[in-house]
């Protein structure tokens, strides 16, 4: 049976800042769905990451289908409604057009899609992160796909023997889609030279050399472009097929152990360690750390199973311990270097106002 996986995301509101939404707010997201979604829609769950909010789809309508963006678009709608009731922060903030046009792409949520022929069994993990950009999936996704210490299938499994192919975007480029696409093992160091500019050069699919289906879907929006202006941080979301011909679940994610240095924390203009966490989890300490969430489900004729945490469990208790002495330590250094992005990534927030009065007092 063909089907389409599609995961939308948006921040539209959350209590005490950028923390978590409210229920009622999560609640009148689902009553919307539970009411418009009809015959359209196979299954749906909802979720949160931090302060976003992300509806996971199975249907039989294809990558791209508007009746599928426009029902996730009225329950960001629906909710932003809530949201300003409520008096939450936030309310409508990844909402950046004022009326839905046929495709959410470039509307604000983030988006990420697989269309595949269901196999006899059909595992994958949904990945939600909050407080950072689509580049912190860059790092997991090259050793979770092209590295052995990581991923064995690599090397024990023959169906994997042939290695990914890599599509990799340029998200700085805003006029079309422009991307890449290279082969591991083959193009190992230049799949490497790209994914070092985790605000540049960002994954956007993998797929299987063996059988050509398609691994993995990720989210390439950067909200300033279509912005024009700092609102936020991208707060991508992904989705992964694992088992067979593509890497297991453990080896997808096992990269996720080592907290790796992201782009985010308080006003999307630090760096800071990634955090496993569980589902639902909310946002604390400077406004971060940047946090990553993984569901696992199999579906079986577009209907889900029961969902598992795949960050909730003891090993990952003892990673986020280790996460967060890595924030703290940076932190200590506050605006300082590398604890705060380079200035091409802040310069479209308040700061490039203080640059241009400052630049006026200096003499030669």
């Amino acid at each position: 049976m063909k089907i389409t996986l599609s995961v939308i995301k948006a921040d539209i509101g959350s209590i005490g800042g950028h923390l978590r939404p409210s229920k009622a707010l999560m609640e009148t997201v689902n009553k919307h769905l539970e009411d418009k979604s009809g015959s359209l829609v196979l299954d749906y769950r909802i979720s949160n990451t931090g302060d976003d909010i992300a509806i996971l789809f199975s249907h039989r309508e294809g990558i791209g289908s508007s009746a599928i963006h426009e029902l996730a678009w009225d329950a960001f709608i629906n909710g932003t409604a809530k949201a300003r009731e409520e008096g939450l922060y936030g309310a409508g903030q990844d909402l950046l057009k004022d009326s839905f046009s046929g495709n959410i792409k470039g509307l604000g949520p983030a988006i990420a899609e697989l269309e595949f022929e269901e196999r006899q069994n059909e595992p994958f993990i949904l990945f939600a992160a909050d407080k950072t950009d689509p580049g912190a999936y860059n790092l997991p996704l090259y050793l979770g796909f092209a590295d052995p210490m990581h991923c064995s299938g690599l090397i024990l499994s023959p169906k994997m023997s042939k290695g990914f192919k890599f599509v990799i975007m340029d998200v700085e480029y805003t006029e079309k889609d422009r991307y890449i696409e290279l082969n591991a093992p083959e193009d190992l160091y230049d799949i490497a030279a790209l994914l070092r500019d985790n605000e540049r050069f960002v994954v956007s699919a993998i797929y299987s050399r063996e059988t050509g289906e398609q691994a993995v879907a990720a989210s390439t929006t950067r909200l300033h472009n279509i912005a024009g202006k700092y609102i936020g941080k991208d707060d991508p979301v992904m989705l992964i097929r694992v088992q067979g011909a593509f890497p297991a679940a453990g080896e997808v994610l096992s990269p996720y152990s080592i907290g790796h240095y992201v782009a985010g924390f308080m006003r999307g203009s630090h760096t800071g360690p990634l955090m496993p966490v569980k589902t639902g989890s909310g946002i604390s300490f400077f406004d971060g750390p940047p946090v990553v969430t993984a569901t696992a489900f199999c579906v079986q004729n577009g209907k889900f199973t029961e969902a598992v945490d795949c960050f909730d469990h003891p090993y990952w208790d003892y990673i986020r311990r280790k996460v967060a002495r890595k924030a703290t330590e940076l932190r200590r250094q506050g605006f300082s270097g590398a604890a705060m992005l380079p200035y091409s990534e802040l310069e479209y927030g308040g700061i490039v106002e203080k640059m241009e009065a400052l630049d006026k007092k200096f003499r030669t």
